[in-house]
């Protein structure tokens, strides 16, 4: 055998060793409903219910690991155009324009829906005079006409941030009076330690009485009564709760929606899924958000003794 023959027989064997190492990667990488690994990126407002569901479907999933970033609703988005993020966790869905660059881009259109309602919740520190806001005077405080300091749950652009610019402010620019803290968790800490201050966060943060965290927070800190305005009655206020945002008289009420980019039926068309079952949805109603995929109501029964 010549030296050129020996040669041609090493690199053959070389590259067939490293197809079928492509191969075995290949066949690691791909993730099923039930098995595999994805990353998503969550708005930090939803972080403590996200995080119940995902120990949830981690335990009925064991072979699962969804892998997860809590950001900034518009780091989501970028995050979304990468190829490495699957799904996206956030407080709306895709405007036409952004479907229209995703199905150029992906040549196939991300799914959306809304999972849940959430809302902002206004807080106060217990020993603040006001804990009453009609919408005008929240315009007010966010515009800086009112110079008490409102506080927000980062510096970038959060999907509070966002909600409250749209639909309070009408789009109109926030006062100097609104600072940023660096978090969610920071804006309790900054309304339980001053009662000079407003609060915005999302419910999930402060709204359950089961979380043992929530209720040393709710030692020190209020949840704000804000006008109704689809009430007929005048001068109806109302905090934030699942009967509230379910019939309309919480004005701060927003969704919570998926944004999933997956052509197949993988890991993450598996998570949504069990977002939007039986077990996912009880775990939006037990965070005290409103499911938006079922419905459930108790209902009042009777049973008679037998004669």
């Amino acid at each position: 055998m010549t030296r050129n023959n020996i040669y041609t027989i090493a690199i053959f064997v070389l590259v067939l060793l490293m197809g079928c190492s492509d191969q075995s990667d290949k066949i690691q990488t791909v993730d099923t409903p039930t098995k595999g690994t994805i990353r998503i990126s969550v708005d930090e407002s939803f972080k403590p219910v996200i995080e119940e569901q995902l120990r949830v479907h981690k335990s009925s999933f064991p072979e699962t690991e969804i892998i997860v970033s809590y950001k900034p609703e518009s780091d989501c988005f970028r995050d979304l155009q990468n190829d490495s993020t699957r799904m996206v966790i956030v407080a709306r869905g895709l405007t036409k324009t952004e479907a229209s660059f995703f199905e150029n881009q992906l040549s196939y259109s991300p799914l959306y829906g809304v999972l849940a309602y959430d809302a902002v919740a206004v807080i106060v520190n217990n020993q603040s005079p006001d804990s009453v806001f009609t919408l005008s005077k929240l315009k007010s405080i966010l515009s800086g006409k009112d110079k008490i300091t409102a506080v927000m749950d980062g510096n970038k652009a959060t999907s509070t941030v966002r909600y409250l610019k749209d639909s309070v402010l009408k789009g109109a620019d926030f006062g100097a009076n609104v600072v940023a803290a660096n978090n969610s968790q920071h804006v309790l800490d900054i309304v339980a330690g001053r009662k000079d201050v407003v609060g915005f966060i999302g419910i999930s943060w402060i709204a359950d009485s089961y979380d043992p965290v929530q209720l040393a927070y709710l030692k020190k800190i209020r949840l704000g009564l804000v006008e109704c305005v689809k009430c007929e009655e005048k001068d109806i206020f109302a905090k934030p709760s699942q009967a509230t945002i379910s019939y309309g008289q919480y004005p701060l009420a927003r969704p919570l929606y998926y944004i999933l980019k997956e052509n197949a039926t993988g890991l993450g068309t598996g998570f949504m899924n069990f977002m939007s079952m039986e077990r996912g949805q009880l775990i939006f109603r037990r965070a005290f958000l409103v499911p938006a995929k079922m419905g459930f109501t108790k209902r009042s029964g009777s049973i008679k003794d037998a004669d």
